[in-house]
């Protein structure tokens, strides 16, 4: 696979994963690219809905989301209706208007997480943002600026407790730079590997 157009037709091609939509996961440590890839993919799609595990998460419960993305949006799929899901306001600290997502062909479920147990079953396909954790972290502090230094310093914490328990990146069918962009290694379409 040498660009995101191939990536894009590989993608499509899969099996429906969550009732006719091909959910794919894109996870990595938090500033290792992942909003950009997935808006990066999503065109690529022709314009492909994405779901961003920000919208779910809170400042209190930054992995709690499970059960709002199962009843706002793997169920809905499951049942070959759009999705509509809570949106979190990161500045008011409570949740706004919810947010439609079409059942598409294919659906991007992009974040910190997206690979995680829970949500696996129902993936058609997950990439990995490769960028180690204390790198990606520093951009991500550099993005968010210095008046997030405490929330990222909580932040660091959750997330390598998160990874710990609930590692995302074996699963990966697919890895990407996290500077860069460039896939660096597939395994759509392969057979799975042997136990």
């Amino acid at each position: 696979m040498t660009d995101l157009d191939d990536l894009a037709a590989s993608l499509g091609a899969l099996p429906p994963s969550v009732g006719p939509v091909r959910l794919v996961g894109v996870d990595g440590h938090a500033g290792s690219g992942k909003t950009t890839f997935a808006a990066r993919l999503a065109a690529a799609l022709g314009g492909a809905p994405v779901v961003h595990l920000d919208d779910l998460a809170t400042h209190e419960e930054p992995f709690g989301w499970t059960e709002r993305l199962r009843t706002g949006v793997l169920e809905p799929f499951d049942r070959g209706t759009a999705a509509e899901h809570p949106v979190y306001d990161w500045t008011r600290r409570c949740f706004g208007p919810p947010r439609t997502v079409p059942a598409a062909p294919v659906v991007l479920l992009e974040g910190v997480g997206a690979g995680r147990r829970a949500v696996r079953p129902a993936l058609a396909a997950l990439v990995w943002m490769e960028l180690d954790g204390p790198a990606a972290n520093a951009r991500g502090l550099l993005r968010d600026g210095p008046e997030l230094a405490h929330f990222w310093a909580g932040w660091v914490r959750a997330e390598r407790a998160h990874f710990a328990d609930d590692p995302s990146r074996p699963h990966a069918d697919l890895t990407v730079d996290g500077l860069t962009g460039r896939i660096l290694r597939a395994t759509l379409g392969e057979p799975p590997a042997r136990s």
